[in-house]
């Protein structure tokens, strides 16, 4: 156990709300569950930037400050947006969306589970995407018994290599199943090698990502987005295009920000999904 400080945007319902993990969760009030790879760790908010989290300052500094992407200041990140879109008709939306979205961060999640995940996502909304994860991790994944509960990680690729169509079919995949199928084999096989495709270019990762049955743009762009980290990198969904349509005048201005077009479009389909009051128009 320690207590870690946090001098930036962190909000931890948020980010667990957001759309681009689907295992975190508030266990007991105000105590959040995060998990990667075989890790867990819970997080309580006490004080203003104070966390207390259930490992060591050393484990803290050696996984979790990567993932939670600790070392970029999301709030200069907002501010350079706004800069970036001064005298834009639509900045008063970017900053609503900022504000409604402090404390949102892109997270550098396991690259496998996101794949997979993303792949279950498909014409899914998030409580569905959710149960489906869980159901997979519950038959397949190894367990490991906390303070607060037991839960099991998400079963690695050489796990699920060994199940069956039915195994696969129990966990009620539908038309994803075959999908889900080609993506553990070329990945155990590795004709998608997952660990080395850190080393492409932004073009060649998705063009490799997308070899997989039924990964297309938007799955490609997401894998790349929440665990390879490309911030440049924007998958469209349906909320993002109708951002696209009807805030931005069917203009896809996210490309205007380079670097930050990830981290835009995360704020963007936060607040979209979750924050709007009928829609905003800019004009």
């Amino acid at each position: 156990m320690a207590i870690i400080k946090i001098d930036d945007d962190f909000d931890m319902r948020k980010i667990a709300d957001s759309g681009q993990c689907f295992r975190a969760v508030e266990v007991q009030p105000n105590i959040f569950r995060f998990i990667t790879k075989n890790t867990v760790v819970y997080i309580k908010q006490v004080g203003e930037g104070k966390f207390d989290v259930s490992c060591s300052n050393a484990d803290w500094e050696k996984t979790w400050v990567n993932y939670f992407d600790l070392n970029r200041s999301y709030a200069q990140i907002r501010e350079n947006m706004v800069r970036m879109s001064t005298n834009r008709p639509y900045v008063d939306y970017l900053k609503e969306a900022f504000e409604f979205g402090k404390g949102i961060r892109i997270l550098k999640q396991d690259h496998f589970e996101t794949l997979i995940s993303f792949i279950i996502s498909q014409r899914k909304n998030i409580p569905a995407i959710r149960s489906s994860v869980e159901l997979m991790c519950e038959s397949f994944g190894k367990l490991i018994r906390t303070q607060y509960e037991n839960v099991n990680v998400f079963p690695d690729v050489q796990t699920l290599s060994y199940t069956s169509a039915y195994d696969l079919a129990s966990l009620k995949l539908g038309y994803r199943g075959p999908y889900i199928r080609d993506a553990i084999d070329k990945v155990n096989n590795r004709t998608v090698d997952l660990e080395t495709l850190h080393e492409l270019s932004d073009s060649n990762l998705l063009e490799v990502l997308q070899k997989i049955r039924g990964v297309g743009p938007k799955v490609a762009a997401c894998v790349a987005l929440y665990s390879y980290r490309r911030l440049n990198v924007m998958p469209i969904d349906v909320w993002i295009q109708r951002a696209i349509d009807e805030d931005f005048k069917g203009n896809n201005v996210f490309y205007e920000f380079a670097e930050y077009a990830g981290i835009l479009q995360q704020y963007i389909f936060f607040f979209k999904r979750l924050g709007e009051k009928g829609y905003w128009l800019v004009g």
